[in-house]
């Protein structure tokens, strides 16, 4: 229509091709890097420090390979790419290491592994042109695979059930909302009969969001897996097998069922045209700490393979101006015979607030270091910004 001239098209079609010449078209680009080791070595090590042991019971991880013979590996998610699928989400990664085939990696002879499948969620083997390693297709009946994974779990010494949701429609995908908070699948009736052939069972929950466990009290380890990249199986194994101590803490809140969020308490959800937030800021842990509900595994929560004594929280002031700041401080000492990672955690309380307010708010968190023995002091400081809230009236 003219209303462009084309001296302006052609300034942002040079745009465009100055920055392909200087990247995809240009073999030698001068300029950035993708999919290089360096790239994958960070990759490993955020996914090692943000997996989060959720449960522990009589230390059933990390796995003893000196007294451990036989391996059970069970659930699809143990041989399914999730670098693809979910929409916006979808990689098409150099490649993709999958839980199985970094336990069988990192263990090798030193142990037996044995996978069964136990379910089949989503059989599909191709997205996006990326064509996974093993065909997911299997016309077996639940029956069949469910026997299966039976009989493979009861002669092992430990379960590994690698389960959790995937990136299918109505999983953990853009554009559908999951049908349940509990696992598809058949995925609980399977892990509760896994229980009854063999208790040293260990679910490892890959997934971007919280599932119900209503077998929690049966299942002595738990582990938060995450969609965890390229470098996801040798990631997972290095924190089963101890080479890495877990050190992630849960960034929301896992609750027991439903009802326990307030879009659903509240009737809110899913809602139409408009939706009405009726919990208003008590969102998360907020919602959960106001209602007294009891999480199934509360925000900022994660284990380690050693233990982390807190001593006593100094403060630098008792009273502070608009313009000041204060610290709290507080000592860390790891109790335990390895070193490991604590994430230590800050939240205030407002007591004498105008407008209600949360029982509690994280204010700060920093990870530190510490070796067996060894003993850190923690400071954080924080001014108005971190005090202050906003009044809608």
């Amino acid at each position: 229509k003219g209303e462009v001239g084309t001296k302006e098209l052609d300034e942002k079609v040079r745009r465009i091709l100055r920055l392909a010449f200087l990247t995809t078209m240009d073999r030698n680009r001068p300029f950035g890097s993708f999919g290089t080791q360096e790239h994958a070595e960070a990759g490993r090590k955020i996914a090692e420090e943000g997996i989060v042991l959720l449960q522990n019971k009589n230390n059933i991880l990390p796995i003893n390979l000196s007294k451990t013979k036989k391996i059970a590996v069970i659930g699809e998610n143990a041989i399914k790419m999730m670098t693809v699928g979910g929409g916006s989400s979808s990689l098409k990664a150099r490649y993709e290491i999958t839980p199985l085939e970094g336990l069988k990696k990192r263990i090798g002879n030193q142990a037996e592994i044995i996978y069964a499948r136990g379910y089949v969620g989503d059989p599909t083997s191709n997205y996006n042109g990326v064509i996974a390693k093993v065909s997911l297709e299997d016309k077996r009946s639940p029956a069949e695979l469910t026997a299966e994974a039976l009989k493979v779990a009861k002669d092992a010494d430990v379960v590994l059930f690698i389960g959790g949701t995937n990136k299918s429609d109505l999983q953990d995908a853009e554009g559908f909302d999951r049908k349940e908070l509990g696992l598809s699948y058949g995925q609980d009736q399977l892990i509760n009969e896994l229980v009854k052939v063999n208790k040293n069972i260990v679910f490892v929950n890959i997934s971007g969001n919280a599932v119900a466990m209503p077998w929690v009290k049966e299942v002595p380890g738990i582990v938060q897996g995450w969609f965890l990249g390229t470098e996801a199986g040798n990631a997972l194994a290095a924190i089963l097998v101890g080479d890495v101590n877990p050190s992630g803490k849960l960034s929301f809140t896992f609750p027991v069922k439903l009802a326990d969020n307030g879009a659903h308490a509240l009737g809110e959800f899913p809602g139409g045209d408009d939706v009405t937030y009726k919990e208003s800021i008590f969102v998360g842990y907020r919602w959960a700490d106001k209602q007294k509900a009891k999480p199934l595994f509360s925000f900022g929560h994660g284990l380690s393979y050693t233990t982390f004594e807190y001593g006593k929280v100094t403060v630098d002031k008792k009273q502070m101006s608009a313009g000041d700041k204060i610290t709290f401080s507080v000592k860390v000492k790891n109790t335990g015979s390895r070193e490991g990672s604590e994430v230590v955690q800050l939240y205030i309380s407002d007591l004498k607030s105008s407008l209600p307010r949360p029982i509690k708010e994280l204010k700060g968190f920093e990870k530190i270091a510490l070796k067996a023995g060894e003993e850190k002091t923690v400071t954080f400081t924080v001014d108005k910004t971190a005090l202050s809230f906003f009044d809608d009236k």
